[in-house]
């Protein structure tokens, strides 16, 4: 399933406590994209209690997404600089005191905040769990059971929070999406010195220029397409803003061809399959998460469905993403090799997608909900894996941590922008119909299957992409 270059990077023996670390940083990387989607269900009544306006509710999720996807590098970075170990537990001490900050939040302000350190928690914990994990397996059969329950549990952590979230804000209230981080970041920070490696780090310096370069250019591109939806697509702030954005990437660039230990050595895209694959894990995201997004706005604002029964909804889609990626995708990639599945994944993605973008107003659950939501969980099942694994491939073993940061990066500025771009449609959508006397109910619809067909053409792309630049030579 892993090239023979990502092979060399695992430790010679078998360490004995593998599958027990294992447990621990496959929970880790679940609470992680949890943070991202408990909150969806949870909106509404943060809206009630703090005052959000609706169009304001959307930076509780970009406040995380942004900040974890623009500080993943100097995550990874860190990790090859002072051993992952120390870096993932430095991560989940700032992502548990920063749950505590959300979960009391008395203001927008202290909630906003409250995720944006969250999303720097994160931040470190991803690329450093997947070092540690690279780490722990020596094995090749063993690493692909290993990375098909890491990508079982990425993905599961995204279904599950829509279900929790939804479970959580109808039983208690949606303070505690936020803290019950708290007792599970207590635990895992107490059990990490057990379980996982120490790891040396080596000497380097930190290019903090380049992770405020890199990391504002993101924020302002994210902000601008969000701002878009009231300002206008034509309007010179909208502008401004994206030339600004792209000013920073470009100064970003520059830096890191100028630095001697730069946070992003260019040279590591020369690593097989590594550049094909951050595109088509961005491409995936966005296509992915928008998914989950307007799928449970429909479920609740179409069908009527309660917060629970919602998440309760979305629960066969977490049961089949597990089922796959533990049992199935690994067989399946040492069969047909990283690119067909990959492919296959992306296609199937596509297809979940356009079937919801037909979707009724008086549509029923097991009619226009259940099956193609059991596709798009097939298809996230068969790509996730082949994506990740893509985009490490090749990389030297000093720049394990930059490959595993970056393709986390790839995988949340795909979901951020994605997100952006499509709630932007749907909206416009949605607004020209009202405007054209659609009442509300069916003018809402149209912008939700305008939203999904959008995401469906996106992972058609991906797919594209896929059967063009991953090498074939990529398999097991």
């Amino acid at each position: 399933m892993v090239s023979e270059t990502t092979q060399t990077q695992v430790q010679a023996a078998p360490y004995s406590k593998r599958w027990l670390a294992l447990f621990l940083l496959c929970m880790a990387e679940f609470i992680v994209i949890m943070d991202t989607s408990i909150i969806g269900v949870a909106l509404p009544a943060i809206k009630n209690d703090l005052g959000y306006s609706q169009s304001d509710l959307q930076w509780i999720f970009n406040a995380y997404v942004i900040v974890f996807g623009g500080f993943l590098l100097l995550g990874g970075r860190l990790s090859d600089l002072f051993g992952a170990r120390k870096v993932f537990m430095w991560g989940f001490g700032i992502l548990t005191i920063a749950s505590l900050l959300a979960g009391i939040a008395w203001s927008e302000a202290s909630l906003n905040i409250g995720r944006a350190f969250q999303g720097l928690g994160a931040a470190l914990i991803a690329p450093s769990a997947l070092v540690l994990l690279l780490a722990k397996f020596t094995d090749p059969k063993e690493l692909n059971r290993a990375l098909g329950f890491w990508g079982a549990s990425a993905a599961a952590g995204g279904s599950a929070g829509v279900f929790l979230g939804g479970a959580i804000t109808q039983w208690l209230s949606w303070h505690w999406v936020f803290l019950i981080n708290i007792p599970i970041g207590l635990v895992v920070l107490f059990l990490s010195r057990a379980l996982l490696l120490k790891g040396a780090g080596r000497k380097g310096s930190i290019d903090v220029g380049g992770a405020i370069l890199g990391t504002a250019a993101f924020i302002v591109m994210v902000y601008a397409i969000v701002a878009a939806e009231s300002n206008g697509w034509q309007s010179m702030q909208t502008w401004t803003m994206l030339v600004l954005s792209f000013a920073l990437l470009f100064a970003f660039v520059f830096l890191q061809k100028r630095k001697k230990e730069p946070l992003m050595p260019l040279s590591v895209f020369k690593a097989f399959n590594l550049a094909a694959g951050n595109g088509v894990m961005a491409l995936m995201a966005a296509a992915w998460i928008p998914l989950w997004f307007f799928l449970n706005l429909y479920l609740q604002q179409i069908l009527d469905l309660p917060a629970f029964n919602s998440g309760l909804a979305l629960l066969p889609m977490t049961i089949t993403i597990m089922a796959f990626m533990m049992i199935i995708t690994g067989k399946l990639m040492a069969r047909f090799g990283i690119r067909r599945n990959l492919v296959a994944g992306l296609l199937s993605l596509s297809i979940s997608l356009f079937l919801f973008s037909n979707a009724p107003v008086n549509g029923s659950y097991l009619a226009h909900v259940l099956p193609a939501s059991l596709l798009g969980a097939i298809g996230m099942s068969l790509a996730y894996i082949p994506g990740t694994v893509a985009a490490i491939s090749g990389v030297r073993p000093q720049e394990s941590g930059l490959a595993s940061g970056l393709v986390n990066t790839s995988y949340q500025i795909g979901s951020a922008l994605g997100l952006a771009v499509i709630v932007a449609i749907s909206s416009a959508k949605t607004n020209s119909l009202k405007l054209a006397g659609t009442t509300h109910i069916p003018a809402l619809n149209d912008g939700f299957r305008t939203a999904f067909l959008a995401a469906a053409v996106i992972s058609l792309l991906g797919a594209f992409i896929a059967a063009i630049c991953i090498k074939k030579a990529n398999k097991p």
